[in-house]
């Protein structure tokens, strides 16, 4: 659907439903099972932060984009490890617009646990 690779998807089927051959009837293919898309930055250097938001907000927008043109919005979310404060307070507002469902800093352990919380919710 995407064409490029996601980091992290949460799609509701059970194992037994995915399948990586060719196979058109495996989960991964349905644009309806995708509950969830996330983007994982992990590098922790603050210089390279903004360059990593810029590249996982256009990965996020790409997904978005592929899934509403096939009649879908699953929930998109971001974990980053540096994360500074210009980045943070566009995290926010797509937060509070409910373009972005969820974020979490990779090193604070409160925002993983809440983020995990949440994917397991869906």
């Amino acid at each position: 659907a995407l064409g490029k690779n996601v980091d992290l998807s949460l799609l509701r089927c059970t194992k037994g439903e995915v399948a990586f051959d060719k196979s058109d009837l495996s989960a991964h293919r349905d644009p309806e099972r995708y509950a969830a898309l996330g983007e994982l930055k992990g590098g922790i250097d603050p210089a390279g932060a903004d360059e990593h938001w810029k590249t996982a907000n256009s990965a996020l927008d790409r997904i978005r984009t592929g899934f509403a043109a096939q009649g879908e919005s699953p929930k998109t979310f971001l974990i980053g490890a540096a994360i500074e404060n210009a980045m943070a307070q566009e995290i926010y507002q797509q937060l509070e617009e409910g373009t972005l469902s969820h974020a979490a800093n990779l090193t604070n352990e409160d925002q993983l646990v809440a983020l995990c919380q949440w994917l397991i919710n869906l």
